[in-house]
């Protein structure tokens, strides 16, 4: 199980620090979430927080996009050397392109889909990514109690990609601590983005425990 830190629950005015402070406790992944107050209600990170944070650490930067228009952020993000772009489901009409174009530009393209979104929208092009978010929580805001029922879809997931031998990964996002993030692990996802439970209090710490829910 990899485990993505979401930089949304991080100090602000320490941000580069607490991203060293993960990079250092072990973290997979830099969660990165971009919200243009329309898609979500609410507002975060921009193209200037990315570049600035780009030479703090090696770690693969895992953009989630929360926006109206996602098609207009992938050749910028690629240029900010991000590796991974989220795109969700629920915001083009033109998916399988979307997720074309954010390839050509030499990233990882995943697919994003919010809790009632069901699995037929995004079945088509599953193989054509290389992940498949599933939110735990609505999106927009962190600190949100984890939707049990979305453990159903994550294992309807599961079961497609190993009928059909396809290699995404399955992450989730949203609630994740330790009893949550065990039983994603058990419904065969494979990376958990986690903000406030780690960011609550010493980086290195919050996640050793959540490697150890599922015995990393």
């Amino acid at each position: 199980m990899k485990i993505a830190p979401s930089i949304l629950s991080a100090n602000f005015a320490e941000l580069g620090k607490d991203v060293q402070r993960v990079a250092a406790g072990g973290a997979d992944y830099l969660h990165i979430d971009i919200m243009d107050g329309h898609f979500v209600p609410n507002l975060s990170f921009g193209l200037p927080i990315i570049k600035a944070l780009r030479p703090v650490t090696d770690l693969p930067f895992d953009c989630h996009l929360m926006v109206t228009n996602p098609a207009d952020y992938v050749q910028l993000l690629a240029a900010s050397q991000v590796q991974i772009i989220g795109v969700h489901a629920e915001t083009t009409a033109h998916l399988c392109r979307l997720l074309q174009q954010i390839k050509a530009a030499g990233c990882q393209a995943e697919v994003v889909i919010n809790p009632a979104t069901s699995l037929t929208v995004i079945e088509e092009v599953l193989p054509l990514v290389d992940s498949v978010l599933l939110m735990t929580v609505n999106p927009g805001f962190g600190g949100q109690k984890f939707l049990p029922f979305v453990l159903k879809k994550v294992q309807r997931l599961a079961r497609i990609k190993q009928q059909n031998n396809y290699h995404f990964e399955i992450e989730v996002d949203g609630g994740i601590d330790p009893a949550t993030i065990k039983l994603c692990a058990a419904a065969g996802a494979t990376i958990a983005v986690a903000g406030s439970f780690i960011f609550q209090n010493d980086p290195a710490k919050q996640l050793a425990l959540l490697k150890a829910a599922v015995g990393e």
